[in-house]
């Protein structure tokens, strides 16, 4: 058999109906508007530190939801909470609030 240099990669699929997304629970205690994001773009698109670090508040959110708790606090370390992504928001979620509540559960802020 030949091989071409292809071989299979572990599944990266995750059951949300057995991750621990606790914090995402609490969050959106905090904040209810999270549950309204159409993950449209607007907040990383006006993102200022976004330039200089890899920052994607809509995708923390994802990741939260999915229990990757780590991994969603990395993508929200360089945040200046300078409150743009609130003011472009067309949901009118309070991101900042949220980046806030998400740091202090942590106690990374």
């Amino acid at each position: 058999m030949n091989r071409f240099g292809y071989r299979l990669s572990p599944s990266s699929q995750i059951d949300l109906d057995v991750s621990d997304n606790s914090l995402f629970r609490q969050i959106l205690a905090g904040e209810p508007g999270i549950s309204t994001c159409i993950s449209c773009g607007s907040c990383v698109a006006s993102c200022s530190a976004g330039v200089f670090d890899k920052i994607s508040f809509r995708k923390a959110l994802h990741l939260l939801e999915a229990g990757m708790d780590t991994e969603a606090v990395a993508l929200l370390e360089g945040c200046m909470m300078c409150g743009k992504c609130t003011l472009v928001c067309p949901r009118g979620i309070n991101t900042r609030h949220a980046i806030v509540l998400i740091k202090r559960k942590l106690n990374k802020g």
